[in-house]
C-alpha cells in the first residue's frame, strides 16, 4: 500500500491557492477541470516532494473546488485519505473478512471507499490501472456514504 493524497474541499479556489501556494509554499503539480462533473481538482506538493509527486502522483494535497456552491459546515470540507493497493479485490475482501464495510465497492476494478471507525473516508485505488470487473464486486451496491 502507498499513501497518495488527502482531499480537502475548498469554497474559493483562488483564495485557497493563494494560501497553499503563495503563503504556505506548496507547488501546483496537476490540475483537472471536469465540466460534466462541475468541479476542479488541483494537486499540490511540498517543494521537496515535487519531483516524486510528478513521477508517482504522491504525496499530495488535493484541493477539490465544486463549481456549484456548497455548505461545508461540520468538517465536510475534509474529503478523504487515498492509498494505492496492489489488488483492490483482495484488499476489499481482506477488509470485509475483518468486519469492515465496503461503502463504495470496486465495481470498476479501480476504486473503492471504506470508512474508519471515526467516519474518515479512505479511498483505495488499484495500482497500474483497473482490473477487469469481477463478482461479487461488479453487482455490489453502495452502502452508506463515503
Amino acid at each position: 500500500m502507498r499513501y497518495l493524497h488527502t482531499m480537502v474541499r475548498v469554497s474559493n479556489l483562488d483564495d485557497s491557492l493563494d494560501f497553499y501556494c503563495n503563503k504556505l509554499g506548496l507547488k501546483e503539480v496537476r490540475r483537472i477541470d471536469n465540466e460534466k462533473g462541475r468541479f476542479t481538482l488541483v494537486f499540490l506538493s511540498a517543494p521537496s516532494d515535487e519531483e516524486r509527486a510528478m513521477k508517482d502522483q504522491a504525496p499530495l494535497v488535493e484541493l477539490t473546488y465544486n463549481w456549484d456552491p456548497e455548505d461545508y459546515k461540520g468538517g465536510r470540507n475534509f474529503g478523504h485519505l487515498a492509498y494505492r493497493v496492489d489488488n483492490i479485490y483482495h484488499t476489499c475482501q481482506r477488509l470485509m473478512d475483518k468486519g469492515v464495510t465496503i461503502n463504495r465497492p470496486p465495481r470498476d476494478g479501480h476504486m473503492a471507499f471504506v470508512r474508519s471507525p471515526d467516519g474518515i473516508s479512505i479511498e483505495l485505488l488499484q495500482e497500474g490501472g483497473s482490473l477487469p470487473p469481477a463478482e461479487p464486486w461488479a453487482s455490489m451496491p453502495n452502502t452508506g456514504s463515503w
